[in-house]
């Protein structure tokens, strides 16, 4: 263990260095002048510092000040030397940061004792702090674990969802990548971002319980075959309801939500405004986005200026403006996408 003595009468300095080294495993550093001391403290930290209070330039005080000051010497015990039944000093001292007390003259074994105790406790402190550490990482490594889990569980519903459907996997993908860059032109971080990407790939997890007859449908969809269809968003709800996760109550909001409209005139409950989730609200630009620049077998794409005049006509009726607002202007990023992710019935198409 090493520890720093700081004294300016040498007498006094050499017999405190006696004491400590005395002790196996003791080493000391001793220092007549206090700004020698700090200098060297400022380049290494010691496991105890033993200080006198009198000393002219700056006194003991002030020197626990200055090492209290460094966030290295945060936690390491400081013994200060005073004169006999010098209260006030003592509680100035302890205001400063100093530990323990020792009083001139000083008796060596209780100095060796107090010394002992203190190099224990902070012994004892060290390896706590260690501890929590290897805990904290132990902690972050096992979110990791989780988060890469449940990565794993949405990508493969997805992929499940896109067995049902030819044209899904690429839609997915599209509103997927859209949502995130939507969310990111509103202010999202990176992580909450990530986490709609993945999110958004469930938007139409609902669609797993619609019968074929329905889902696979070649032409436009009868008013009673469209109730069916517009099942999904609920059935999507209850798929993915009572997550314990954030991704995964994300994922039940932008599937049970996605086909909310700003004015109140969506399902599956007629949401308005603000009340509807914002993760539902930007997904819903987003999959109404690929729905019109994407072909089906009873409409082909319409075009990249076509598509922005409809949603910029929809915005304040379908759509949160400020979700409008976001996606023009990351456009040419979004549009990007269509050459990136083709829509395989688009080429067959033209």
């Amino acid at each position: 263990m090493d520890l720093c003595v700081i004294d300016d009468h040498r007498v006094n300095l050499g017999v405190l260095r006696g004491v400590i080294e005395s002790v196996s495993d003791w080493r000391a550093e001793a220092f007549s002048d206090p700004l020698a001391a700090l200098d060297r403290c400022a380049r290494k930290v010691f496991d105890l510092v033993v200080v006198d209070y009198q000393m002219p330039g700056l006194d003991g005080v002030g020197v626990v000040r200055r090492l209290r000051a460094d966030p290295r010497f945060e936690h390491v015990p400081i013994v200060m030397i005073t004169a006999d039944g010098d209260r006030a000093l003592r509680i100035e001292a302890i205001r400063a940061g100093a530990t323990d007390f020792l009083t001139k003259p000083v008796d060596p074994e209780e100095l060796r004792v107090r010394v002992a105790n203190l190099l224990a406790l902070r012994q004892a402190q060290t390896a706590l702090a260690d501890h929590a550490v290897h805990l904290a990482q132990e902690v972050a490594a096992a979110t990791r674990r989780i988060a890469q889990r449940e990565e794993e569980v949405i990508l493969r519903l997805a992929r499940a969802i896109e067995y049902r459907d030819d044209q899904t996997g690429d839609h997915i993908l599209r509103v997927a990548r859209v949502s995130a860059l939507i969310a990111a032109e509103l202010g999202w971080g990176p992580a909450a971002c990530r986490n709609l990407f993945l999110a958004a790939q469930l938007h139409d997890a609902g669609k797993i319980g619609l019968p074929d007859s329905i889902l696979l449908k070649p032409g436009r969809l009868s008013p009673e075959e469209i109730d069916v269809m517009r099942r999904h968003a609920v059935m999507g709800g209850e798929v993915l309801r009572d997550g314990t996760s954030d991704l995964i109550r994300l994922a039940h909001d932008v599937a049970l939500y996605h086909h909310e409209r700003w004015d109140g005139s969506g399902y599956p409950h007629g949401l308005a405004g603000e009340r509807i989730p914002l993760s539902a609200r930007i997904a819903a630009v987003a999959d109404v986005l690929d729905a019109l620049r994407s072909a089906r077998p009873y409409k082909p794409a319409w075009d990249a200026a076509q598509a922005r005049a409809e949603i910029e006509r929809l915005a304040g009726i379908a759509f949160d403006p400020s979700c409008v607002a976001a996606l023009l202007r990351i456009w040419p990023a979004a549009e990007a996408l269509y050459s990136e992710i083709p829509n395989p019935l688009q080429e067959t198409m033209a």
